[in-house]
């Protein structure tokens, strides 16, 4: 670590920038950036399979593990009826993929999981301003 200074500086940077989105962030803006970090670490996975970086693969598919079981958690199953039930089924299945290429080091799986999780964000967007907190 101490050979690349710059990298725990960027670090520092990252999470104070990421620490500050949060606290001004709404409900709305949450669920995307939430959506943001969970694609951001399987892409980050990918990477780690190409480059045999197992443990570090590992650690990234594990965050992003968490972010969807939080993204599943924040569910409102009662109000959101069957498109959260089905959002929530899709959640669980993101989740089975993300473990399963975790033990056979498949990108085409974590391709699969990004291809799922971006198809979310752009509909979690194209929700109008004025329905967003009904």
């Amino acid at each position: 670590m101490a050979a690349f200074p710059q990298t725990n500086k960027l670090a520092a940077y990252s999470s104070t920038a990421a620490h500050g989105g949060v606290a001004a962030a709404d409900p709305h803006k949450l669920v995307v950036m939430l959506i943001d970090g969970a694609i951001e670490r399987i892409r980050a996975a990918q990477g780690c399979i190409e480059h045999g970086q197992m443990a570090e693969k590992a650690q990234l598919i594990h965050r992003a593990t968490a972010i969807i079981g939080e993204l599943n958690a924040s569910l409102d199953l009662s109000a959101g009826g069957q498109i959260a039930a089905n959002l929530s089924e899709l959640y669980d299945y993101m989740i089975r993929r993300l473990l399963a290429a975790t033990l056979e080091n498949k990108v085409e799986m974590l391709e699969e999981v990004g291809t799922l999780l971006h198809e979310i964000r752009d509909a979690w967007i194209a929700i109008p301003t004025e329905a967003r907190n009904k």
